[in-house]
């Protein structure tokens, strides 16, 4: 396996990224699309091709909806690093799969996604900003693993953008004392790229809500900082931005259908414990909660209380003391 520093220089053409640097836009802010599409919608190469990229006097433009253009390298061995000779595009069913891999509730996010035949001259790297994610060919094949580690990484930057945009500054004042960012000329939009506040967010997001794929490095890019894992309260904190608008007594439980792991979440000053119970009314599992910063969350890792995994099927979970409860599918 190549090293993960390697392995992004190859993606990202030649362009100059740090030591373990995960596959990242040079600046996140970078592209904006402000789609009207409704989730998150993808152009495959062939599609983005035909559609969006013309040619005009011998050079080829990629264009957005909103007009927003770019000039694309059509030939490897304009870059420092030709690769094999050829453009190799991200594979729409994989992007697909790492998508549905994420952990995080994604029904809020609306974007749509361009994979590109051609990077662009002036940012060959991958790219995301409000609404908009552009994924960039690499000049050898992308692996699976590079793929799901790009797209999970992008995906953080939709999150960061529609649930924590640069306006909020008690939430980015709140994000900055759980990771640290302190010293605000070394963690700032115009730092070197592993210290920019947003791409740390995007790392952060890649490490705690992608899949194994995404994180096969086992690494984040900034590895001066403490893994996102190990950070107490920071998965509360990014799962609680989502959670704002729940109700007080409804449970939501996500993702719904899950492959195993599920996590619930309403708001309200107080919680109990959450008992899971099979169709036949059987408890096979009970779930102590966890403070968010706008309600509270509960984690249960499709295990009865013997440590055995449940079978596939309808379940429900009750909280203490609570009416309601919130049904949901294991896959």
């Amino acid at each position: 396996m190549l090293s993960l520093s390697r392995r992004s220089l190859i993606e990202l053409c030649g362009a100059a990224v740090g030591l373990a640097c995960m596959v990242s836009v040079s600046r996140s802010d970078e592209v904006s699309a402000r789609a009207s599409v409704s989730g998150l919608v993808i152009h495959d190469a062939d599609e983005t091709l035909a559609l969006f990229c013309h040619e005009e006097s011998g050079v080829w433009w990629f264009v957005l909806p909103s007009g927003a253009r770019f000039e694309l390298v059509t030939d490897p061995s304009q870059l420092p690093n030709p690769g094999d000779g050829s453009f190799h595009a991200f594979d729409a069913a994989t992007v697909r799969q790492a998508i549905a891999s994420v952990r995080f509730p994604m029904d809020q996010i609306n974007a749509e996604i361009f994979i590109l035949p051609y990077p662009r001259r002036d940012a060959l790297q991958s790219a995301a900003g409000p609404d908009l994610m552009l994924l960039s060919p690499g000049v050898t094949a992308l692996d699976v693993d590079q793929q799901h580690a790009t797209v999970v990484h992008e995906l953080g930057h939709l999150v960061q953008y529609r649930f924590m945009p640069d306006s909020n500054d008690e939430l980015w004042s709140r994000y900055r004392d759980l990771r640290g960012l302190d010293d605000p000329l070394r963690f700032s939009a115009e730092a070197p790229h592993a210290d920019r506040p947003h791409e740390i967010f995007a790392e952060d997001f890649r490490a705690l809500y992608g899949d194994p794929l995404a994180n096969y490095s086992g690494t984040i890019e900034n590895q001066t900082l403490a893994a996102p894992q190990r950070v107490v309260g920071l998965e509360a904190f990014i799962s609680s931005l989502e959670a704002a608008p729940l109700t007080a007594r409804a449970i939501a439980a996500f993702p719904n259908p899950a492959r195993a792991a599920v996590g619930f979440r309403r708001g309200g000053e107080h919680a109990a414990l959450i008992d899971v119970f099979d169709p036949a009314g059987r408890r096979v599992a009970t779930l102590a909660p966890t403070p968010l910063a706008t309600g509270w969350q509960w984690r249960w890792d499709g295990r009865d209380a013997g440590g055995a995994p449940v079978a596939r099927g309808l379940y429900f979970a009750r909280e203490r003391g609570a009416g309601s409860s919130s049904r949901f599918v294991v896959e």
